[in-house]
């Protein structure tokens, strides 16, 4: 294989880029906005520094930026429909058995109150609570890469309540209060039901606490591994009585040899390597199916710990658990790549519609570039390099890591297309664990002490 075939200079990106919008012209109907949502995607993947109407209007060579925002704003299409082309061409790209749908949000921090769904709470953008929207988003990531595929904006209590600036932002009328939990069900049960290949269903603890999100995953026989805090209510009973306890106390009893490394993907420094124990939770279950408490243990720090609960084949592995786990970043690098490079979080719309259109189509750009990024893994583990001598040649010396000159600690950022170039090295192919099983042995729950 040649340096051009696996670098991605010979992939006709541009192409590819046209077969896209060709595929969503139904979803905007007549000409004019078929054209206009192409200009958007052009838009978002060029390098222009914020993506905003005026911007993108000058982009697309147009004097006025009033077609710009009239496809989010006053123009007639479904924001769903698009939704729903994106899920199906991601998981066209990136489908597998082996991939696993991610659950989490992310917030969009606003100075002023109008924009719908603005209100002052917490927000994992800022680190704190803030005047902000925030969005539920459902990702898909396997070992050729991740996107997002769903969106859902949280709409506070006092706007679902609220006629005047429910009407102002044209909020639909079917649309009531509903928690992070039941938006994350929601886009779950839908992307199940249009037959997303699963292996693991992923969230943090705000999600895996919910227990009518474990209930629905059950109910289809959908494996999980969700995030609790230290301190879930756990309740069960054993031959010794009712037990009260949490997680944090079961992983107290544990003991040395409880515990095995494994690691939880790649960080900036390497691999992630944690120390990992599980416990079997004794509620009902199928044959065909185990529950666990699973706990990560921080190797430097031991009194920093992770919980999740667990809802896997019989044959899972200790190891395929902590992998599984560890996929859970891999939303949040959809969030940087979308926020950095694409202009996820500059809507200038206010409306419900304008905010659920610029976000599709922001996720459309990125699907695009998650399936030219997967084309390209794709290429280079299938094909062998056929110059590659028969027998084992003596190799050469490693070089010293001084040897290739100073690094740069803050490389610029590529924009758009600009990115395509850094596709392998800037998202590194993502598997679940396939290491020996743990020699750390299974535990039988016992009542804490």
């Amino acid at each position: 294989m040649s340096v051009a075939e696996w670098s991605g200079s010979l992939l006709e990106w541009e192409r590819e880029l046209s077969l896209w919008k060709s595929r969503l012209g139904p979803v905007f109907g007549r000409r004019q906005l078929r054209e206009t949502g192409g200009a958007f995607l052009d838009g978002f993947l060029s390098g222009i520094e914020r993506k905003t109407g005026w911007m993108m209007a000058e982009q697309a060579g147009l004097a006025r930026p009033w077609r710009m925002q009239g496809l989010l704003g006053r123009n007639r299409w479904d924001a769903d429909a698009l939704r729903d082309e994106v899920r199906a061409y991601a998981v066209e790209a990136l489908g597998c058995a082996d991939g696993v749908l991610v659950v989490d949000e992310t917030g969009f921090v606003k100075k002023g109150r109008h924009s719908v769904g603005v209100a002052r709470q917490y927000t994992g953008t800022a680190g704190r609570v803030e005047n902000s929207q925030v969005g539920v988003f459902l990702a898909y990531a396997c070992r050729f890469g991740q996107t997002l595929i769903d969106r859902r904006l949280y709409l506070p209590r006092a706007w679902a309540e609220d006629g005047a600036r429910r009407a102002k932002t044209q909020v639909p009328e079917e649309t009531a209060f509903a928690t992070k939990p039941v938006l994350a069900r929601e886009m779950i049960g839908e992307a199940l039901d249009a037959g997303v290949p699963c292996a693991f269903v992923l969230a943090d603890a705000v999600y895996g606490s919910d227990i009518r999100l474990r209930q629905m995953l059950e109910g289809r026989g959908q494996s999980y591994v969700l995030a609790v805090r230290s301190n879930h209510y756990l309740r069960f009973l054993t031959p010794a009585g009712l037990i009260e306890t949490d997680p944090a106390a079961l992983a107290d009893n544990l003991e040395d040899d409880a515990w095995a490394v494994h690691a939880a993907g790649e960080g900036s420094k390497g691999l992630r390597l944690y120390d990992w124990a599980r416990i079997p939770m004794p509620w009902p279950c199928p044959e065909d199916r185990e529950r666990w408490l699973l706990i990560r243990r921080s190797r430097n720090d031991p009194g920093k710990q992770a919980y999740y609960l667990v809802f896997c084949p019989t044959d899972t592995t200790l190891a395929e658990l902590a992998g599984a786990a560890g996929l859970r970043w891999t939303i949040e690098e959809c969030f940087q790549r979308a926020k950095d490079d694409l202009g996820l979080d500059h809507c200038e719309a206010r409306s419900w519609h304008g905010w659920h259109r610029h976000i599709s189509l922001v996720m459309a750009a990125a699907a695009f570039l998650a399936k030219l990024a997967a084309d390209l893994r794709r290429a280079a583990c299938s094909k062998r390099n056929e110059t590659s001598p028969t027998r084992q040649s003596t190799p050469d010396p490693p070089r010293c890591a001084h040897s290739l000159g100073p690094r740069n600690p803050n490389p610029p950022r590529p924009h758009g297309l600009q990115a395509l170039a850094q596709a392998f090295r800037h998202h590194p192919v993502v598997h679940l664990a396939t290491n020996a099983p743990s020699p750390g042995r299974n535990l039988t729950l016992q009542t804490p002490t």
